[in-house]
């Protein structure tokens, strides 16, 4: 069986990132298809909020190397503060130095033929840059989403290391590979000489964490307020509610919409403090419900139970999806997408049958997109997501789609 040695900072027992998953579900799925994953990542110490719940779902064959990493925000800063140097291109950059050595000896002992590395975590790509020039073992980095873009990261000197990073993998890397059509295309027009190795590989759901998830059944709709659930991180800028929140305001004023009617739950936000205080500068706290994290088969089921599931991704991300959506299309409930109708998350709903869609910046089609949305779940008649849809984003297929690309840069 051939070998490839994945190089990610998001594994377990790292909590709080749907990120997680991308890795540790081709961990899974790789022996099957002829590929025994090496896993090198940070040990967790680095990670912020830890749990065991996922650790059961590492094949125990796996081998798992935990390099020496700290967080410059947690482990290295004096009196609230930090050199700048010391973060970038990220906060856990120290991970470098022992990533690459146990990597060297990863290599040595275990004769992976390919490296592979995984961005959000900068760093990783850093990793596997320098192991594939010591080694000569061919690379593929996955960016997953655009890394330098206008304003982001807004420290100039951190966006010139994302953009050498990014342009050293465009150079180096026998693929560069992307969840979304968009980025995908971005990136072919900033780096043309590469532009034959930039592809897709989308994410998607677990199945088998699907599997076996217990159910509750609810009090009948007519009997309460509609529920609608966002699950996952509220980015302040990427994922801002406050149109939606202006929306709830002017409903709540022209009487079309109250609390009695519509509960919107945002679990594991990580921002509830800015949630809370934006949602009461309207008046709107008691359309809202700040849930806490919870395991990830709990979030699961959540979102089998609940009568809705919400979208918010704003136009700065239009090259980007949010790897919940997948979920949220497994899961099989009414969906509403609060995105741009022209980027990549509202063509995913598209596909998938979901037509119930708001920019996530206009107040008015917010306003009259939650009403319909309400009313139409009462007497269902909202579409649920295709089935064919559904199947193509399995974890498993996805899989699928990237032995082709380990074939090949082994070739």
């Amino acid at each position: 069986m051939r070998r490839v040695l994945m190089i990610a900072y998001h594994f377990p027992p790292l909590t709080g990132s749907s990120g997680i998953q991308r890795t540790l579900r081709f961990v899974q799925h790789l022996p099957a298809l002829g590929w025994e994953p090496l896993v090198l990542t940070a040990d967790p110490r680095a990670y912020e909020r830890t749990s065991p719940d996922l650790l059961a779902d590492v094949p125990t064959s796996t081998i798992v190397r935990r390099a020496f990493a700290l967080d410059t925000a947690r482990h290295l800063q004096l009196r609230g503060r930090y050199i700048g140097a010391m973060a970038r291109p990220d906060r856990w950059i120290s991970w470098r130095w022992d990533g690459v050595r146990q990597g060297l000896r990863m290599i040595r002992q275990f004769k992976p033929e390919l490296i592979w590395s995984t961005y959000p975590i900068a760093t990783a790509h850093l990793i596997g840059k320098a192991l594939h020039l010591k080694t000569g073992l061919p690379w593929i980095a996955d960016f997953r989403d655009p890394m330098a873009q206008e304003g982001y990261p807004a420290d100039t000197r951190t966006w010139e290391s994302y953009r050498s990073i990014e342009a050293d993998a465009a150079r180096l890397a026998s693929y560069c590979v992307f969840t979304s059509p968009g980025a995908a295309a971005e990136y072919r027009q900033r780096y043309p000489d590469a532009a034959p190795r930039m592809v897709v590989v989308e994410n998607g759901y677990d199945e088998e964490s699907f599997a076996g998830v217990a159910l509750s059944v609810g009090a009948p709709i007519r009997d309460r307020a509609v529920t609608l659930l966002h699950s996952g991180i509220v980015y302040p800028s990427e994922r801002d509610p406050s149109h939606l929140f202006d929306a709830l305001a002017g409903l709540q004023q022209s009487g079309r919409l109250t609390p009695a009617d519509l509960r919107i739950r945002f679990r594991a936000s990580a921002h509830d403090d800015l949630l809370r205080s934006s949602a009461a500068e309207r008046g709107v706290l008691d359309f809202v419900e700040l849930a806490p994290a919870i395991p990830y088969r709990q979030a699961l089921a959540e979102m089998l139970e609940v009568d809705g599931l919400l979208v918010l991704q704003a136009s700065n991300c239009n090259a980007q999806i949010p790897a919940k959506i997948y979920e949220y299309l497994r899961a099989g409930r009414p969906i509403l997408g609060l995105t741009d109708p022209i980027g990549d998350t509202a063509g995913v709903l598209r596909h998938a049958g979901i037509e119930t869609q708001a920019p996530l910046d206009a107040p008015q089609a917010i306003a009259d997109s939650l009403v319909d949305f309400v009313q139409r779940l009462r007497s269902g008649r909202l579409n649920l997501p295709r089935t064919e849809a559904v199947t193509q984003a399995s974890r498993r297929g996805r899989t699928q789609q990237l032995i082709p690309l380990l074939d090949s840069a082994v070739r």
